[in-house]
């Protein structure tokens, strides 16, 4: 009887840990999820291309976003992904979770490891449908789920890029941002503003020019890490301020 016993024991500790292991595990909890959509399609050449990354390795290397990090409830989950024409996409950078200076300057060196994936056609649209379904199932429960798109044209390739926003925030994302970059056209701003912005709190901030870049997509990437989904005006100057002192001490340093 008592060897029927252990047997039976055993066999519901089996039964136990492979139910436990089928079990998908418990999503980490975080105050955002943000995918960064970077474009690299064939009008960004080589020195746009090293002017983009730099400008998103000094953004994660920035002390004043290592600080609104360090202050999110959880951190935030982080992915890096390089796109150009219809199917051409890439994950370049998984989904990493920042909680303070270190890991946001490790992904900085991550993003800064990274070989330019695409040189093609211009599909913000399609780069927008790839990154929304890396949200589910990837490790973490975020207060609010950002797609953040870059780039420095309109779309001439792959799915329409205002039908790909509208499919992203019906599948919940919570909101779409953009970064135009103006030097070959004026317009752009307006373009992405009407077809790529949308969500609560979505907003555009453009730069004038790939020299302008690093400086625009701190602040985005700052003003995103707010939780709140439309920023506190007192909240904004607050970070506005850190960041301008942050460049004075770069000039300083120069």
């Amino acid at each position: 009887e008592e060897n029927v016993m252990n047997k039976t024991l055993f066999k519901g500790t089996l039964a136990a840990l492979s139910l436990a292991a089928t079990l998908p595990a418990a999503a980490v909890p975080v105050a955002l999820e943000l995918a960064l959509l970077v474009d690299v399609s064939g009008s960004v050449d080589a020195t746009e291309y090293a002017l983009q990354k730099t400008g998103y390795v000094n953004a994660f290397n920035n002390p004043t976003i290592q600080a609104a990090i360090a202050g999110a409830t959880g951190g935030v989950a982080v992915t890096y992904i390089e796109w150009s024409g219809g199917g051409q996409q890439s994950q370049l950078v998984g989904w990493t979770l920042l909680t303070d200076a270190t890991s946001s300057a490790n992904f900085a060196t991550a993003i800064n490891g990274v070989s330019r994936a695409f040189s093609g056609a211009t599909g913000p649209g399609s780069a927008i449908n790839f990154a929304t379904p890396l949200f589910s199932n990837n490790g973490f429960e975020g207060v609010r789920e950002v797609i953040d798109v870059s780039g420095d044209g309109r779309e001439n390739s792959g799915a329409n890029t205002a039908a790909a926003r509208d499919a992203a925030l019906l599948a919940g994302i919570d909101a779409i941002n953009g970064l135009p970059i103006l030097t070959d056209d004026a317009g752009l701003g307006v373009w992405y503003a009407a077809n790529i912005q949308g969500g609560a709190g979505a907003f555009t901030i453009p730069a004038a020019t790939f020299a302008d870049f690093g400086n625009a997509v701190t602040t985005k990437i700052g003003r995103e890490i707010i939780v709140n989904p439309v920023p506190a005006p007192a909240s904004l100057a607050l970070l506005g301020l850190g960041l301008l002192g942050f460049g004075a001490m770069r000039l300083r340093q120069s």
